[in-house]
């Protein structure tokens, strides 16, 4: 995810999913589109075509999706990665995200085993009680690049507080739109070894950062138990992704530009050719840090039995970007934006409708409307603030309004918990910042103002974080109301 980009800079930070990071990818050359003409590339002779060198199994056994050829592909059916396909990496601890592993160029941390790719993350106490972690990291950057097409791995990924397994994209020649994120990313899957029933598709973009993520949840088993198939169809002006064969994300709107110039020319940046990167994190802004619980022997590592690529014979890349328009929810008859705010309808909690209740990085409670309020009690407040999270999304924020948001809350045993109005889409700034309210065992009303200074936005988010507060007190809160004032 937004972190992951080739960086330029050494102090780099990235927030992942709560956060944003700031890595680089070069300078600004930029090659125009004529929007006055068709344009097709023609894949067989283009020269960012993929090379369709032999590789250790037959193109016949290969299952092409139809109306695609295959490019390239490798089964890891050898004995040790193929180094003609594949570059190895070699990155400090800390390069970005915070993420404790160093990623080391060697056999030891990825290799191919029983017809895998088999990426191994691996912790280190030293004589003086300093634990150290290393893992590996491999792409395929100037051996195999693709500029559209379907990519896909089949992969079985590692289980257990604070990994971070991935298989994303990056463009292959990370100086032509700037530094990250302006130069794109897309991230086509993402499993956090402690929620590994969930896997994430994400797309960056900008500048500023912008995100567009979507989630596969597995209705029965996970990710680490068994061997999943994870893809994108990625044409001029739009990307899906797969889980399985089943389409469950999409997205066409995006764009590229520096700060103060126009925008680059629709569909940048995803108009370049990209390679594949795979690999193992440990630790980090997102995952969080291993606990007592973290094993690094098998069940640490990610399996990749094949990567495969396919392009269509071409493509139409005059395409136009879609017309933004934002969808920004009314107001109820009282002003107040936020549905089923006095928890009248007993509503499903996990799903994307009005209000969430998540459970992350090692977070597990349990959440019940009833008796107009909602009851969130915990077992395990987890690793981060969000890791016991209510939300509700699709809150309009516009631009120069001011805003009241206001609940009423107790809790069973004095504690906190944080208050914030965030953007999921844009960096996850926050429209309100995170605030800390102290819980008693009475009914208290709590009430904000804020100013909304950023760009009007319709996918602002309302939420509620109890994770990390050192205390597992049952909260009761009731009547949330955001509104603008005058």
């Amino acid at each position: 995810m937004r972190k992951k980009c080739f960086r330029l800079i050494s102090s780099s930070l990235a927030i992942c999913m709560l956060l944003g990071s700031l890595v680089a990818c070069g300078k600004d050359t930029v090659q125009s589109v004529n929007d006055s003409e068709d344009i097709e590339t023609e894949v067989a002779s283009d020269e960012d075509a993929v090379d369709t060198s032999a590789t250790d199994v037959s193109e016949d056994a290969v299952e092409v999706p139809a109306g695609y050829n295959l490019v390239w592909h490798d089964e890891f059916n050898g004995t040790e990665l193929n180094e003609a396909d594949w570059n190895r990496e070699e990155h400090k601890a800390g390069w970005v995200n915070n993420e404790l592993q160093e990623y080391i160029p060697s056999a030891d941390y990825a290799f191919v085993e029983g017809g895998n790719l088999v990426i191994q993350p691996v912790k280190t106490e030293g004589e003086d009680g300093k634990v150290t972690y290393a893992s590996g990291r491999v792409n395929t950057q100037n051996k195999h690049d693709i500029k559209y097409g379907y990519i896909e791995a089949r992969i079985k990924v590692p289980e257990g507080q604070g990994f971070l397994p991935a298989f994303w994209m990056m463009p292959q020649d990370e100086d032509n739109y700037g530094q990250w994120p302006k130069c794109g990313e897309i991230d086509i899957a993402e499993v956090l070894g402690n929620s590994t029933n969930i896997n994430y598709g994400t797309v960056h973009f900008g500048e500023p950062h912008k995100q567009s993520q979507g989630t596969y949840v597995l209705e029965e088993g996970d990710f680490a138990s068994d061997f999943h198939t994870f893809a994108i169809e990625w044409e001029p002006g739009l990307i899906k992704w797969f889980v399985d064969g089943e389409q469950y994300y999409e997205e066409n709107d995006w764009f590229t530009k520096w700060p103060g110039a126009k925008e680059k020319p629709y569909p940048a940046p995803f108009d370049q050719p990209f390679h594949v990167i795979l690999n193992v994190a440990v630790g980090g802004d997102w995952p969080g840090s291993p606990d007592e619980t973290t094993v690094f022997d098998d069940r640490a590592s990610m399996k990749v039995d094949y990567v495969r690529m396919f392009q269509k014979d071409s493509y139409d890349e005059n395409v136009s970007k879609p017309e933004k328009v934002l969808e920004m929810r009314e107001a109820d008859e009282t002003g107040n934006f936020i549905h089923n705010s006095d928890f009248a309808e007993a509503e499903d909690l996990g799903d994307d409708t009005d209000w969430k209740f998540l459970q992350l990085n090692g977070g597990k409670g349990a959440a019940e409307i009833k008796d107009g309020e909602i009851v969130i009690t915990t077992e395990d407040f987890g690793s981060e603030e969000y890791s016991i999270q209510l939300v509700q999304t699709e809150m309009p924020m516009e631009q120069g309004s001011k805003y009241k948001f206001s609940f009423e809350a107790y809790a069973e045993e004095d504690r906190q918990m944080k208050a914030a109005v965030t953007a999921p889409t844009v960096d996850w700034i926050r429209y309100f910042p995170d605030t800390s309210v102290d819980l008693t065992s009475d009914w208290q009303t709590y009430e904000f103002e804020f100013d909304m200074k950023d760009e009007t936005d319709d996918k602002g988010r309302v939420e509620f974080n109890m994770g990390n507060q050192d205390s597992t007190g049952t909260i009761h809160i009731r009547n949330v109301r955001l509104e603008k004032v005058d």
